[in-house]
């Protein structure tokens, strides 16, 4: 099984390269950059970080330029992504260090074949409305059985719409979905090539001008199908650069604290990052439950280092589904999961 296994794996890595100039933006460093001896101060010489479009604290970190200022000897690079699934590509390949990618393409990194070595230092956010499926006429979920239905493979967005089939008492056999990132979503939207589509902000927002809204990730929630963007650290990274990886987290806990304190300075960097009006992507950010550092380190989420948070119980649950959905050969132990929930490396920046 293991030799089986390593043609895929190989065949992820080398599709890195095409993820990384087809699906990102931004400059991007290479493997070697990442080998480099590190700064005096042990931080390293560059900070490779793959983000995506979503409005939370990420594109506030990055639109001030905290961590730059936060880490005046390395040099930070910013490479934007579609979706989780090309995060994982990244991953294997080794060409980013921190990433965001959902609940879900996490699950399937932590799982085989892919085991990827990295771990969940935070949760960027627990997601509600804003990712959600819309339909174009139908009016319910049962309602799109024959239809074609477009969504991102291995996204939340997909395990959500898988278990929203399930709930209405669909399978995937009984509709047409087609894989596609979601600027193609929008265009196929708006073409009329596709009924329906499950998707997250800011396409989303478009989609519902003209669609209707059928279910949100936070109704799935409530019936146990919790979906969350999680960050990923390579863990030879946060092994090696740990300084770096706390100076991190920090601005990540300041920029949720500032959408608390001052919500127009918090829509005002997101929307700058989005090409949104700052009314708007205060709009979207209330769709998301974002969490300080405090609350990360709760029993409900990441957990602390003797005592690992629901967080792996979710990705359990995620791995289950995926295996019964055929989507990953097998389910992990709980262990897998809580092994990545990197509770120390947060208790060693938030020791309070």
């Amino acid at each position: 099984m293991r030799h089986r296994l390593l043609p895929a794996l190989a065949a992820l890595a080398a599709a890195a390269t095409l993820t990384l100039s087809g699906c990102a933006s931004g400059t991007g460093a290479g493997a070697a950059q990442a080998d480099a001896p590190p700064n005096p101060d042990g931080t390293p010489r560059t900070l490779r970080i793959g983000y995506q479009a979503i409005p939370n604290g990420d594109l506030i970190v990055k639109d001030l330029r905290w961590l730059e200022q936060a880490l005046p000897h390395t040099r930070v690079t910013w490479s934007r992504f579609e979706s989780g699934g090309d995060v994982n590509t990244a991953m294997v390949a080794g060409s980013i260090d921190i990433g965001l990618a959902g609940s879900s393409p996490v699950t399937r990194g932590l799982s085989a074949p892919l085991n990827i070595r990295y771990r969940i230092p935070w949760i960027f956010d627990v997601i509600g409305e804003n990712e959600a499926l819309v339909a174009r006429t139908a009016t319910t979920v049962g309602a799109l059985k024959g239809r074609k239905i477009a969504t991102s493979f291995s996204s939340t967005a997909h395990y959500s719409l898988l278990a929203a089939l399930g709930e209405a008492g669909l399978t995937e056999g009984d509709v047409t979905l087609v894989d596609l990132e979601p600027p193609d979503i929008q265009a196929a939207w708006t073409r009329g090539d596709i009924d329906a589509a499950y998707t997250w902000t800011p396409v989303l927002g478009e989609l519902r001008k003209t669609g209707k809204t059928l279910v949100t990730s936070k109704q799935l929630a409530a019936k146990g199908k919790v979906t969350a963007d999680l960050a990923v650290v390579r863990t030879a990274f946060a092994d090696k650069y740990p300084k770096a990886l706390r100076a991190w987290l920090t601005q990540q806990d300041r920029a949720v604290k500032l959408v608390r304190s001052d919500r127009n300075a918090a829509a005002a960097a997101v929307g700058r990052q989005l090409n949104l009006p700052p009314a708007e992507a205060a709009r979207q950010i209330g769709q998301l439950v974002l969490l300080d550092a405090g609350q990360q380190a709760g029993p409900d989420y990441l957990g602390t280092p003797g005592k690992p948070g629901r967080l792996a119980d979710d990705l359990h649950n995620a791995a289950r589904f995926l295996h019964g959905q055929k989507k990953i050969p097998s389910v992990p132990d709980l262990t897998v999961f809580q092994q990545g929930l990197a509770t120390k490396e947060l208790h060693d920046a938030f020791p309070g």
